[in-house]
């Protein structure tokens, strides 16, 4: 199988567990005690959502 095609069935799943961790670290930053932690966990569900758009950027053509 080809890496585009393997990027392209990725990207679904990629969004969806992106999505779903960006909401729980967003949902954690609403605590006061918790807002650095939960910051965090939003930017790694973001980095996840778009793993398959930096690789197709940085990747081979």
């Amino acid at each position: 199988m080809a890496t585009q095609e393997l990027l392209e069935m990725s990207l679904f799943v990629f969004n969806l567990v992106g999505l779903v961790v960006c909401l729980v670290g967003l949902s954690l930053a609403r605590r006061r005690r918790r807002r650095p932690l939960g910051y965090g966990i939003a930017v790694l569900g973001f980095l996840i959502a778009a793993i398959p758009m930096l690789a197709q950027l940085f990747g081979n053509p």
